[in-house]
């Protein structure tokens, strides 16, 4: 077994400091912290009370990453230790995990080795129950649904256009689709639906992108769950529980305060997977790092196909905020998978990808190309980030590093905080500070008055490398629907595959000229977008043959064992 860096076992044994003194610490005053126990905390929406932007905005993305990871997060996490360092403020900004990938396969996102949040145990688990408050706000929304049906429908709700479904918090591909109903004539109204992953449910997008307690009630009354027999929309507003739901999210909506290895402050909010939702962090999250810190640092769902373009398109126009720039974090073993020469099946890198080779590094090198090239057409600077793994050689590096800059970013460092914490991020913090200060022109991709039809080809074609994209006869018909109904002016929320640059997961590299499916056309009206599902993407993932969390126990002690 290969020997562990002597600061990874000092790390396992890191004494926390009580989350007060990371309040302080961070420029956060005792009246707007909520505890949750010595080491976690919620902040009071108050703060944001003639808080203003002082920080640079600095987004953490990736290429198309792997099943295994590339470090994304650790980075993020990494950086505000690193600023610190170099007697600069920084605030991490990340999403909290999800439970479906703990217990099924994708496993933990809390950072690791040197780059970790804390409390991890509960930063993965159940946190201060954020999620538990959203998946019952979206299951009391369904109950009161259905109740309106069967108590006489006084809205006229026609049962086949039902839109909202019920939320778990478990892959479960068995409760995708089911009939509710079954049991007698005082058991409900008999209709098929079936069940969404909470991470993808639209409260946890709306969680990210309310900018305080009066909007999160206003998007949550303009969810639109079905319409009426004659086509008009049916919102939570109309069955009366649009109110319920944001009491349950009422604190919900106030960030998380944790703290990272180094006893720096990081922000944890929202559960929102990139690849069938928004996979962003909350725009309150945000707001409050811009106004404490020199520097916030902000990580988004999976590659920059997926979480950069949703956070540019969608959130920044939302909150207003414009990026100053873009990290985008690439490793070699990702490379090399991207050459495809190698058939990955486990979250887990086989021993021929740890070997030097530099020829699949030069060939996987193309995906780098065109993230970075999605990542300019933003008009924001690129600093690519070479995450270092153990396995890494110097000769691999240096062919990426030759090369970087050559595709397009401004500049390219060395990343070994998994390794060192804040004293290996250092080179890469300084590559953010000169970036920054590069005189740039945020741009959207898109105009929002642009058809619906439009702005996903413009998507498909410009981002994911698409020469055309194929219409299901069900999403030309949704176009035309929200487009009568005047709700065409949103802007498009992608859901695909993470696993490449198209709608399809075998395809590495940086494929081009091939057809993009459109499946599907939803409305997600109180986030204030249309969701577009393509290919054969699921919103309730399943369990792999072996779920991480069969060997997840607690022994008498109440230590967990197998969580990491």
């Amino acid at each position: 077994m290969k020997k562990r860096s002597p600061n990874i076992k000092k790390i396992e044994k890191t004494h926390l400091k009580p989350i007060g003194e990371i309040a302080q610490s961070a420029g956060i005053r005792k009246k707007f912290l909520q505890e949750h126990g010595p080491y976690k905390a919620k902040i009071s929406l108050d703060i944001l009370k003639g808080l203003k932007k002082k920080g640079k905005y600095v987004l953490v993305t990736s290429i198309t990453p792997t099943p295994f990871g590339e470090g994304k997060t650790l980075t993020a996490i990494g950086l505000s230790m690193a600023f610190k360092k170099l007697k600069k403020k920084a605030l991490s900004c990340i999403m909290q995990p999800s439970l479906g990938g703990l217990f099924g396969i994708k496993g933990t996102a809390t950072g690791s080795g040197a780059s970790r949040v804390f409390p991890a145990e509960d930063a993965n688990l159940y946190l201060t129950g954020d999620l538990y408050a959203t998946q019952a706000a979206h299951n009391l929304c369904a109950a009161y649904m259905d109740n309106s049906i069967f108590k006489d429908n006084p809205l006229d709700i026609d049962a086949e256009s039902i839109t909202w479904k019920r939320a778990i918090s478990a892959n479960d591909r068995s409760l995708r689709s089911i009939n509710i109903g079954l049991g007698s004539k005082t058991d409900g109204i008999s209709r098929k639906t079936g069940f969404d992953i909470t991470a993808s449910s639209e409260l946890m997008s709306i969680l990210a992108l309310a900018g305080d307690l009066k909007d999160l009630r206003e998007r949550i009354g303009k969810i639109v769950i079905g319409f009426t027999k004659k086509g008009k929309p049916v919102t939570c507003e109309d069955i009366k529980v649009a109110g319920a739901m944001t009491v349950l999210m009422k604190d919900a909506i106030k960030p998380n305060l944790l703290q990272t290895t180094e006893h720096t402050a990081c922000l944890m909010h929202t559960d929102s997977c990139a690849n069938i939702s928004l996979g962003t962090g909350s725009i309150v999250a945000d707001k409050i790092a811009l106004g404490i810190s020199d520097y916030a640092i902000v990580e988004t769902g999976f590659g920059a196909d997926m979480g950069a373009e949703k956070f540019f398109d969608i959130k920044c126009r939302a909150s207003g905020l414009k990026p100053d720039a873009a990290v985008i974090v690439c490793s070699t073993r990702a490379f090399k998978m991207h050459s495809g020469d190698f058939e990955i099946t486990t979250i887990k890198p086989p021993r021929e990808i740890t070997r030097e080779n530099i020829s699949a590094i030069e060939r996987g090198l193309s995906n780098l190309e065109k993230q970075i090239r999605n990542l300019r057409t933003f008009g924001i600077p690129v600093v690519v980030c070479i995450n270092r793994f153990s396995t890494d050689t110097d000769k691999e590096i240096h062919a990426i590093k030759c090369r970087a800059i050559d595709l397009g970013a401004n500049s390219v460092a060395v990343s070994d905080a998994w390794k060192t914490g804040g004293q290996g991020g250092i080179e890469l913090a300084e590559n953010i500070i000169e970036a920054c200060k590069i005189k740039h022109d945020f741009r959207f991709l898109y105009p929002l008055d642009m058809p619906i039809k439009d702005k996903i080809r413009r998507i498909a074609r410009t981002i994911y490398g698409a020469g055309d994209v194929a219409f299901s006869d069900q999403a030309n018909k949704k176009a035309l629907i929200f487009k009568k109904l005047k709700f065409d002016n949103l802007p498009i929320c992608m859901a695909k595959t993470h696993l490449s640059l198209s709608h399809n997961p075998k395809r590495k590299g940086r494929p081009h000229g091939f057809k993009f499916p459109v499946e599907d056309i939803r409305l997600y009206r109180g986030a204030g977008y249309i969701s577009v599902f393509c290919g054969n993407v699921k919103t309730l993932p399943g369990l792999p043959k072996i779920p991480r969390g069969t060997k997840i126990d607690i022994n008498e002690d109440g230590k967990i064992t197998g969580l990491f």
